[in-house]
C-alpha cells in the first residue's frame, strides 16, 4: 500500500525507504575569482571568495565545502594558501569542522536566501518581452491546481500502481543501457515503443495507424502545441469547445490564433453552431469520447457532421482522447479518427491518466503526409524525447502489465465514482446537478443559480480546508459562465468519500 506524504513522494512499506540523500550542492566549488597578478595574497582571495559567497547566500548554513586538497587541485594552486584561508574562516566562525566528515559552512549562521530579487527598474525604463509572450494568459498558481487530496482533478490512484514491477523494469534498463537507445535521435521516438503504442491503439481505440505515424511527446499539452504550430498561422480561427480545457485556449491565444467557442450540449459539440460562427476555421479541437469538462460523449450524428464539415472546408480536427480507457456504463467509445475516411483527424493521447502524470508521456497519431512537418517542428523544439521510460513502458505493455492495470483501475474507479455519486445524492439531494459520471476520473456538478457566491471564490476558500475543487467557470470563454465544480474521484478511497462530500456541503453552505 502506497502512502502519500505532503511532498507527494510515494513510500511503499517494506519496499521503499525515505533515504537521507546528501545535498546536491555538497562539496561544490563556489566561484572564486583568483588574480595571480594581484598584490592580494592568494589565501586572502580564497578567504574573500568563500566569505562573500556565504554573505550572499550562495553557500547555505550546513553546506559542505570541498576539502582543502580538492580545492587546491581545482584552483591549480598550492594547498598552503587554501589551508590558511580555511583556518581564518574557521577562526571567524564562517566554517566548522566535523571530525571524520569534512568542513562545512557553520550551521549557526543565519539563513540568507541566495540571489535576492533585484530592485524594480527605474520609472520610465523598459524591460521589453516579445509581443507573442504577452498573448498568453498570466500564469497563476491557483490554489485548487496544486493540492493533493479529495476531489483533486487529474489525480490517479497512485497507491494502486504496480511500483514493484515498474521499478524492476527501470532498474533493468538503467543497468543494461544500449547505445541505440542512449543515442537515439529520432524526433518521433523509439520505434519499439511506437510499435507497442500502435498495437494498443488499433485494438483498444480503433485508431487507423502504423508506427511511422506515431510521435512520442511529453504529454498531451506538448502534443497540442506541436499540432498548433504545424496547422495554424497567426490570425487563423480555430473551434474550441465551450466549455473547454483551459490550456487549449491559452495555447491558441499565445499562438496568435483566434479561438471560436462552440457550445457543447448533451450530444457534444454543436457543429451547426460552429459553422455559423466560423465556417472556414482551420482546426476544430474536440474531446469527443469524454468531453472536458461536462463529460458528455459526442453522438454518432455529430461525429459524422464534424467529419463532413472538415472534408468540405479542408479543415483539420484535433481529437484529444485524454481518458478514454475508463467507461463504466458501456464499452469504450471508438475513436473519431477511426471513422475518418479523409485522414483529416490528428489523434492525441496520454499515459498521464492511466499511469501517472509525472511520466510525461503522450503521443500523436499524424496523417501520413504530415509526418515530415511534425517531425521538423518537433526537432526544432527539443530534438527527440527521452528514451528511458519509453523502453520501460514498452516492456510494461508487451508483458501485459498495462492492460491488466487498466482493467483493475476501471473496476476501482467505477466503485469510487459510484461512492461519490451516492454521497452527493445523500448530502445534496437535487441541489447539485451531476454531469458526466459515466466515464473518466472526474465528474462535474453545477450549482443552483441563487447560491450568491462564485465557484472561484468557493474553490479558493475550500483549498484552505484541503478540498481541491476545480471551478467550472474557468473552462468558459464567454459569459455568463456556468457555476460549478469539476470533482476528481481517482485518488479518493470509497470509505473516505462520504466524509469528503459532507465537508464539501459545509464549505458550500447550501
Amino acid at each position: 500500500m502506497v502512502t502519500l506524504h505532503d511532498n507527494l513522494q510515494p513510500i511503499r512499506p517494506n519496499h521503499y525507504y525515505a533515504l537521507q540523500m546528501p545535498d546536491v550542492s555538497a562539496g561544490l566549488l563556489p566561484v572564486i575569482p583568483l588574480d595571480r597578478e594581484s598584490a592580494t595574497p592568494l589565501h586572502r582571495q580564497v578567504y574573500a571568495g568563500f566569505r562573500d559567497a556565504i554573505l550572499r547566500g550562495d553557500l547555505a548554513a550546513g553546506q559542505q565545502v570541498p576539502s582543502s586538497r580538492a580545492l587546491a587541485a581545482e584552483l591549480e594552486i598550492s594547498r598552503f594558501p587554501v589551508l590558511d584561508a580555511y583556518a581564518q574562516l574557521l577562526a571567524e566562525g564562517y566554517f566548522e569542522s566535523r571530525v571524520g566528515s569534512g568542513t562545512y559552512v557553520s550551521a549557526s549562521l543565519p539563513h540568507r536566501p541566495g540571489h535576492t530579487r533585484p530592485s524594480a527598474p527605474a520609472s520610465g525604463s523598459s524591460r521589453q518581452t516579445s509581443r507573442r509572450s504577452m498573448l498568453f494568459p498570466p500564469y497563476d498558481r491557483l490554489p485548487w491546481r496544486h493540492g493533493w487530496g479529495a476531489f483533486g482533478v487529474h489525480q490517479p490512484a497512485l497507491d494502486q500502481f504496480p511500483f514493484d514491477i515498474w521499478s524492476k523494469l527501470v532498474t533493468r534498463h538503467s543497468r543494461s543501457l544500449r547505445i541505440h537507445s542512449a543515442h537515439n535521435l529520432h524526433p518521433l521516438g523509439l520505434e519499439v515503443f511506437r510499435d507497442a503504442v500502435c498495437s494498443y491503439l488499433r485494438t483498444a481505440r480503433s485508431v487507423r495507424c502504423d508506427p511511422a505515424q506515431i510521435m512520442i511527446v511529453s504529454g498531451s499539452q506538448q502534443a497540442l502545441d506541436i499540432t498548433a504550430r504545424v496547422l495554424l498561422d497567426p490570425g487563423d480561427e480555430a473551434w474550441i469547445e465551450e466549455p473547454c480545457y483551459p490550456l487549449v485556449r491559452s495555447l491558441l491565444l499565445g499562438s496568435g490564433v483566434r479561438p471560436v467557442p462552440v457550445p457543447v450540449d448533451e450530444e457534444g459539440l454543436d457543429v451547426e453552431a460552429g459553422i455559423r460562427f466560423a465556417p472556414h476555421a482551420r482546426v476544430a479541437f474536440v474531446t469527443p469520447s469524454h468531453h472536458y469538462a461536462l463529460g458528455v460523449t459526442m453522438s454518432a450524428s455529430r461525429r459524422f457532421q464534424l467529419l463532413e464539415w472538415s472534408r468540405q472546408s479542408s479543415s483539420w480536427i484535433v481529437e484529444d482522447d485524454y481518458d478514454s480507457e475508463y467507461r463504466f456504463e458501456s464499452m469504450p467509445i471508438p475513436s473519431l479518427q477511426g471513422l475518418d475516411p479523409c485522414d483529416r483527424v490528428i489523434y492525441i493521447g496520454t499515459f498521464s491518466k492511466v499511469l501517472r502524470p509525472s511520466l510525461r508521456l503522450g503521443y500523436i497519431v499524424i496523417p501520413a503526409d504530415l509526418v515530415d512537418r511534425f517531425a521538423a517542428v518537433r526537432f526544432a523544439m527539443d530534438i527527440f524525447p527521452s528514451y528511458l521510460f519509453q523502453e520501460v513502458l514498452t516492456d510494461f505493455m508487451r508483458a501485459g502489465h498495462f492492460v491488466r492495470h487498466i482493467r483493475r483501475m476501471r473496476s476501482l474507479y467505477k466503485a469510487r465514482r459510484t461512492a461519490l455519486v451516492n454521497s452527493l445524492h445523500t448530502e445534496f439531494g437535487d441541489l447539485l446537478q451531476i454531469h458526466g459520471s459515466e466515464a473518466g476520473m472526474h465528474l462535474t456538478v453545477t450549482l443552483p443559480e441563487n447560491t450568491g457566491s462564485s465557484d472561484v471564490e468557493i474553490a479558493t476558500r475550500a483549498a484552505k480546508e484541503k478540498l481541491w475543487l476545480w471551478p467550472l467557470s474557468t473552462c468558459y470563454s464567454t459569459t455568463p459562465a456556468r457555476q460549478g465544480f469539476i470533482l476528481g474521484f481517482g485518488n479518493t478511497p470509497e470509505d473516505q468519500t462520504p466524509a469528503a462530500v459532507h465537508h464539501l456541503r459545509q464549505v458550500l453552505r447550501l
